[in-house]
């Protein structure tokens, strides 16, 4: 199934010309999604293959709705779906994980967690794209647009910690452990209150705040990848 994966990321990078292929990009990666949750018979949501899938597809489909409220749509359209194919690629790298989940893994309350993570660095992603666009081109609804992305992103992100939270202490009988991933995670959680709250100062607002919705998905990343691939936790790949 993997030629699926590598039809999705030439949709992406043919979509640079045409652009709905966009969205025959994002249908190739569901479908591929909805196959791997068939087979494993649980979300395909552990270890770097399915999670850069799960958020390649969903930049793309998040990005959706922001396409048509921006001036400069094609910058904003082209580097999501260069970010949905360079998210594919490296998702090709990796090899999936078939094996089955440990006990402690198999709640609803691990796989909502994981799910709402995603989705939220997926919207931080978008973020960051509007961030990129409104600096180019100086259009306060570009920014306005941005803010909002973060905003439902942060919520998301807020509740995958509260759900995150309750598995750990169903799991190790502690809320919070303080491993690399969680500091990190308190770090990023952090990162955006303090952007929200700034942005609600005139100061901040414009291109001070740009660059802190794009500098945050660089925390993101890290968060995500760095400390996954780098540091021991209870969320290493």
């Amino acid at each position: 199934m993997h030629i699926v994966l590598i039809l999705s990321f030439g949709a992406y990078l043919f979509a640079l010309f045409i652009r709905p292929l966009l969205f025959l990009g994002i249908l190739l990666q569901s479908g591929y999604i909805l196959w791997r949750a068939s087979e494993l018979e649980r979300l395909p949501l552990v270890g770097p293959h399915d999670t850069m899938v799960f958020l390649a597809a969903s930049i793309a489909a998040f990005a959706l709705p922001f396409c048509s409220k921006i001036k400069n749509s094609r910058v904003f359209h082209n580097l999501i779906v260069v970010s949905a194919a360079l998210l594919t690629v490296l998702a090709l790298i990796y090899e999936p994980r078939n094996i089955p989940l440990p006990p402690v893994l198999k709640t609803f309350w691990f796989e909502t967690h994981v799910v709402l993570a995603f989705m939220s660095y997926a919207l931080f992603g978008v973020a960051s794209v509007l961030g990129y666009v409104y600096l180019k081109d100086n259009e306060a609804m570009t920014e306005g647009l941005q803010y909002r992305a973060i905003l439902i992103a942060y919520c998301l992100f807020t509740l995958s910690m509260i759900f995150g939270g309750i598995w750990a202490y169903l799991a190790w009988g502690n809320y919070w452990l303080w491993t690399p991933k969680e500091l990190w995670t308190s770090i990023l959680w952090i990162f955006y209150s303090f952007y929200l709250h700034a942005r609600l100062r005139q100061w901040w607002t414009g291109r001070p705040a740009a660059i802190l919705g794009i500098a945050g998905f660089g925390v993101v990343m890290f968060t995500y990848l760095g400390v996954s691939l780098l540091m021991k936790s209870s969320h290493s790949f």
